[in-house]
């Protein structure tokens, strides 16, 4: 691993200079998931919480973070995104794990930097609309193994969490 980029010489934060990379096609896909009581997915599921269409609602959060991600995280650059996807899958309880909601987000662009940040904020935000939308039912919901999938372009080229690696 090389050093880290947002440091100078002096150990002064900076924003890193992509001015000289080339533009290329750039793909990263994050994961998580929020676990919480069996009556919490259930309701999620059959869509009687109070205040609306849970999933569909974290969706457009996700999308918009990402969107965002230059004004939450200092040092990153603002991106023209060419595609955000949201997606949920319910979870029911097994091995040893509660119910969840598990939240996948990919996100591309053709640029001079990557993704990663974008997905993973995608992610942290959708996961935290679900917690807010279902606090009223169950505040003791956990937002647990936000980690980056996959990242694909760029000259450090690609990346893949090993088979069975990943927290979720």
């Amino acid at each position: 691993m090389s050093g880290l980029t947002h440091f100078d010489a002096q150990g002064q934060a900076h924003m890193v200079d992509v001015g000289s990379k080339a533009a290329t096609h750039r793909v990263a896909v994050a994961a998580g998931r929020i676990e919480m009581l069996p009556a919490t997915l259930a309701i999620i599921q059959s869509g009687t919480v109070k205040k609306g269409d849970v999933l569909g609602i974290a969706r457009v959060a996700g999308i918009m973070a990402a969107k965002k991600t230059s004004e939450l995280i200092p040092l990153c650059h603002p991106l023209a995104l060419t595609r955000v996807a949201v997606d949920f899958e319910l979870a029911p309880a097994q091995a040893g794990r509660a119910d969840a909601v598990a939240c996948t987000a990919t996100v591309e662009t053709t640029g001079p930097t990557g993704v990663e940040m974008e997905a993973l904020t995608a992610v942290n935000v959708a996961l935290l609309t679900i917690y807010d939308m279902c606090k009223a039912v169950d505040r003791g919901m956990t937002i647990t193994g936000v980690h980056l999938v996959e990242k694909h372009g760029g000259k450090s080229g690609s990346y893949v969490v090993p088979e069975g690696a990943g927290p979720c």
